[in-house]
């Protein structure tokens, strides 16, 4: 029995220290970031904002100025019709309807092309402002001494000695002096 209880206490003995050993985790240092303060405070960000800004403004612009005239034309088409008290419109009240239909779908269809690029446009600056914040998390992280990072929005409540968003902006700020905010074409669809 003697042997036995020899036996496992060794055993027992050579397993303890590879289990303690697998089971050593460091305490977790965090700190945490504001990615609003970061994209809203950094220098290329701001410009790239403002050019977003300006690219929505003149679709805004271009609408308005593609629908009043539209608005105007649909109004008289529309008394034309009226006008006929039910009877059919003739070859040329037709073809005015068709030549303002065409004008209407060519400006939608403008106007949808105008909004898809500046979506893809705020995409691209998007990417490329990320492609710079993932190698800098990790250098301020460890500059700081942190092993986790959060976003200030998953946090209840944090201690400012905890925020490294001030690091984060001056590194971007670094790392990214300028922004593109046009998207590069999209490739063409190859023919079959």
């Amino acid at each position: 029995m003697d042997k036995l209880l020899v036996c496992a206490a060794l055993a027992a003995s050579a397993l303890a220290p590879a289990a303690a050993t697998a089971q050593a985790i460091p305490a977790a240092i965090i700190a945490v970031v504001d990615l609003d303060r970061v994209s809203s405070q950094c220098n290329a960000c701001k410009t790239a904002s403002a050019t977003l800004r300006s690219q929505v403004t003149a679709l805004q612009n271009r609408e308005k100025s593609l629908l009043a005239p539209l608005e105007t034309e649909q109004k008289q088409i529309q008394a034309k019709i009226d006008a006929l008290k039910g009877a059919a419109p003739d070859a040329a009240l037709q073809a005015q309807v068709r030549t303002f239909q065409q004008r209407q779908q060519q400006g939608s269809q403008e106007l949808a092309r105008q909004q898809q690029q500046i979506q893809r446009n705020g995409q691209y600056v998007q990417q490329q402002i990320q492609a710079k914040l993932n190698p800098i998390y990790s250098q301020v992280m460890q500059r700081r001494g942190a092993n986790v990072l959060l976003e200030v929005g998953s946090t209840l409540a944090t201690a400012a000695s905890v925020d490294v968003t001030g690091d984060v902006i001056t590194a971007l700020n670094a790392a990214l002096p300028s922004i593109q905010t046009t998207a590069p074409a999209q490739p063409k669809p190859q023919g079959r």
